[in-house]
């Protein structure tokens, strides 16, 4: 029997889409709630699990370096974004299975490390399903059919994070390994296999051979450093994307280890999760249809400050209970917590899983507003890349605080950090001018300057002059976000500046490949003064460039 074109009906588009998120959510729910819970009853602190909850979500930051490769590497026979789709699908499946043998909490560090191969595998598969969205979604649908996707995904977090706490008994932990892989290759049979992607155009086609694909790429990367910088809504939606999109903590592993805490058994916490990522879910969809009403960034900017309420309120709850610093888990140490303040972590999650349900489609609409449909993979990517990194790095540094201020201190500062994003959200709005609006080049000098100065900031860290202690974590993440941009906009730059600097443009695209290259810190530190020439030499070339008047970037007048 054949099945239907699921991308040619509106109703077939939402179904698709849905249970695709439905597989990026599992197992991120499944380590998140699930994996964390167990780590904390066996009494790992709060800092490690934040680190472990934090690299999880770290190939998901990367992601847009991947964009590139989905949107010019495609086969016709399989798809465009449904051949990728399908290839990391399997990868996730072997991945999660590898995981079965290892020992908790001994092997933790090799269970961190296959969890980071099987994010990027992850991550991958988002960018071809956010592209392939990008393509074929109608504009009048993007509020809907966005909220309809997390919608998916926070059902996927529940499967993964509630279904195996309430399974743990039956299957372990082992067992929650084959189950998430079962659950993503039940999508995979029953979505994937029969979707029927339209085939690209014949002039949209690529080339055969390696020499073409160079050019293609070349070309790419023009156009897609051009739709970064051409407008001021998508160069102000890179930093709202790195920015917390309001408060995040109760959203992430200080949620599941309070619960544990406060004396929540697995059941309990399982509860906890599931109606926590329903309603989150049946938000989602309702907040993505309310700002395709009543506009995006109105909208928005309602449930951003929301966010932060029931963060100040358990804040409060919690500084009038006195339970300020984390509690042992282990011993006579162990603290009593009273009914009233389990009943406050329910009101307090499940209020807070409203308003972020109702940002979460709404946000993702805003950026597809602001993408360029020709490179969908990489703009619209790198923004959700962006704000992956932005939970990386709260989920570290709130771990680190919960153990160095308690957990009323690290509420106050996330309720306010994460208001901060407000600031940019008027100019995040589509450009009239599809060829730019004639600042591009000023902010290609002012990110070259950013990042030079990004770069300059590295020497004093790296020589011990910066003391970072405990929070190193987070400036190793920052770090490592500098490099990587450094080297995209060096390279991508190189192809833009073409003959106005061929000179900076050569040095900076053999730059950009070292600069990749500083991630391998962590396991060779033995080539210490490469790892101060490398950055050094990055910041002179992007204050050259920084000088630069980047005329390719503002628009001809006769193509307006």
């Amino acid at each position: 029997m054949r099945m239907p074109d699921l991308l040619a009906t509106r109703l077939g588009r939402l179904t698709a889409f849905f249970f695709l998120y439905v597989t990026e959510g599992i197992p991120l729910g499944f380590a998140a709630t699930a994996v964390a819970t167990q780590l904390r009853r066996q009494d790992v602190g709060p800092a490690e699990i934040g680190a472990f909850v934090g690299s999880f979500y770290l190939p998901w930051a990367f992601k847009w370096a991947f964009g590139p490769f989905i949107d010019v590497f495609t086969s016709e026979r399989l798809g465009k974004r449904r051949g990728w789709i399908l290839g990391t699908q399997i990868m996730l499946i072997v991945t999660l299975l590898a995981c079965t043998g290892l020992d908790l909490p001994a092997q933790l560090g090799l269970l961190t490390g296959v969890l980071l191969i099987h994010n990027s595998f992850g991550a991958m598969q988002d960018v071809a399903i956010d592209a392939l969205a990008v393509s074929t979604l109608h504009e009048d649908e993007r509020g809907l059919a966005n909220g309809v996707m997390f919608g998916g995904a926070a059902i996927g977090t529940a499967v993964g994070g509630s279904g195996v706490l309430f399974l743990m008994p039956a299957i372990g932990l082992t067992g929650g390994f084959v189950f998430v892989a079962a659950c993503i290759a039940a999508v995979t049979v029953f979505i994937v296999l029969p979707l029927q992607e339209p085939a690209a155009p014949a002039a949209g086609r690529r080339a055969a051979g390696l020499a073409a694909a160079a050019r293609e790429m070349r070309q790419f990367s023009m156009e897609a450093f051009r739709s970064f910088l051409g407008t001021r809504g998508a160069f102000a939606g890179l930093g709202f994307a790195l920015l917390p999109a309001g408060a995040v903590s109760l959203g992430l592993a200080l949620q599941s280890n309070l619960a544990v805490e406060i004396g929540m058994s697995d059941d309990s916490v399982a509860w906890l999760a599931l109606w926590t990522n329903v309603v989150s879910a049946a938000c989602m969809v309702v907040g993505g249809a309310l700002s395709d009403r009543f506009g995006r960034r109105r909208t928005l900017f309602v449930y951003l400050a929301l966010m932060s309420l029931p963060v100040l309120w358990l804040m409060g709850v919690l500084i009038e209970h006195q339970w300020i610093m984390p509690a042992s888990q282990s011993g006579a140490a162990k603290r009593a917590a009273p009914v009233a303040l389990v009943s406050a972590l329910w009101i307090a999650t499940l209020t807070y899983s409203a308003a972020q349900g109702l940002m979460y489609g709404t946000r993702a609409a805003i950026f597809m507003d602001v993408t360029n449909p020709a490179v969908a993979a990489t703009q619209f990517t790198a923004y959700m890349a962006m704000m992956n990194l932005a939970i990386a790095y709260s989920a570290t540094w709130q771990g680190i605080a919960i153990e160095a201020l308690g957990y009323p201190k690290t509420l106050l500062i996330d309720a306010v950090t994460g208001l901060l994003c407000l600031a940019l959200l008027p100019f995040i709005k589509p450009s009239a001018a599809p060829q730019g609006d004639g600042g591009g080049a000023r902010r290609a000098r002012a990110l070259a300057l950013l990042l030079a100065l990004g770069c300059l900031g590295w020497l004093p860290y790296r020589a011990g002059m910066i003391g970072s202690g405990a929070a190193a974590p987070i400036f190793e993440t920052l770090f490592t976000l500098i490099f990587v941009s450094a080297a995209v906009f060096l390279a991508a730059g190189a192809a833009v500046l073409g003959d106005s600097a061929r000179s900076l443009g050569r040095a900076g695209l053999a730059l950009a490949p070292l600069l990749l290259a500083m991630y391998a810190r962590r396991w060779w530190p033995q080539a210490g003064v490469l790892y101060y020439a490398v950055p050094a030499l990055a910041a002179m070339l992007l204050l050259a460039q920084a000088r630069l008047p980047w005329g390719v970037l503002r628009p001809d007048p006769l193509s307006a």
